[in-house]
């Protein structure tokens, strides 16, 4: 890992993990025997243009998604990389229950999803604080939504602020922290409700590059501890190799996923493993894959 000091954050992740939902402390253990924890089957999603007419003119319409499939089992880190303007976000958000789909289902634990619900949280680019809020109440933000009584929130949410590197600063605005700290404020506020599945839809992609390294450990080490379903958009393969156990390479639009890449490199990860042949060579195959991609739609 890092030679960023979190050690004593892993004991906090493990003491975290008990109060967390029994299902979510099983890990990819539970998945045996219950089918995959997400299943994505033939979903398909279309856009019309802002100022479209309302009488549903195909012409007019965009299909971000096509006929997609996937599973990811319980446990699993997944991330999801394609050429911009595949649909990734669009897929996230539909398995958030932010968005519909046009076709085909989404099923989580076997039920489809028809809204958010509480089992599946979200991280986003950015961060969307509560500008007049503190850490510790932006973190809590969810549980007041939930009638929390307000010392168990407050306690919670202190003991997510330490998991997540923030001790002494839970009493700050969000305009006194910078921008790596306000995604940690954000990751800490999706784990407070104790999800069973973790979303996050490019986290790390507005950060300067050391800012973002120590993220991917920070991530890397919540989820060694929570065994969180997890998955990630991101435009970065390094990334997507650091932190996946499978890696879904989508094709341009419309959007559906062309393969999926095993990362079968021991856990622990650890810096240094980039310069290793196994992950160069994942990059590599990735790499090729995005490109074949890219080439396909500049020929359309």
């Amino acid at each position: 890992m890092s030679s960023f000091a979190w050690q004593p954050g892993e004991t906090k992740a493990r003491e975290l993990s008990k109060t967390m939902n029994p299902t979510t402390q099983a890990g990819v253990s539970a998945s045996i025997g219950t089918g995959p924890h997400i299943d994505v089957n033939r979903v398909s999603k279309s856009f019309r243009p802002s100022g479209a007419n309302g009488r549903g003119d195909d012409a007019r319409s965009v299909v971000a998604l096509q006929d997609t499939s996937f599973e990811v089992g319980r446990g699993e880190f997944v991330s999801v990389v394609g050429p911009s303007g595949c649909g990734k976000t669009t897929l996230l958000r539909m398995i958030a229950g932010l968005s519909s789909v046009d076709a085909g289902h989404i099923f989580v634990d076997s039920k489809r999803i028809s809204g958010p619900g509480p089992d599946r949280a979200v991280v986003f680019q950015h961060a969307s604080l509560l500008p007049w809020a503190s850490v510790v109440d932006n973190i809590a933000f969810g549980l007041r939504l939930r009638k929390i009584p307000k010392s168990e929130r407050t306690t919670k949410a202190c003991e997510l602020a330490a998991l997540v590197g923030l001790s002494g600063f839970e009493s700050h605005l969000p305009g006194q922290l910078s921008g790596g700290m306000q995604q940690r404020v954000g990751l800490a506020r999706a784990l407070a409700v104790d999800p069973q599945i973790l979303l996050l839809d490019e986290p790390f992609g507005a950060l300067d590059e050391i800012t973002r390294r120590l993220m991917q450990d920070e991530l890397l080490r919540i989820w060694s501890g929570t065994g969180l379903t997890s998955v990630l958009i991101t435009h970065s393969v390094d990334e997507a190799i650091l932190l996946s156990d499978r890696i879904l390479v989508m094709s341009g639009r419309p959007g559906r996923v062309i393969e999926e890449v095993p990362v079968t490199m021991r856990r622990p990860r650890e810096r240094g493993m980039e310069r290793t042949p196994e992950f160069v060579d994942l990059r590599e195959h990735v790499w090729e894959l995005l490109s074949g991609q890219l080439a396909a739609q500049a020929n359309d």
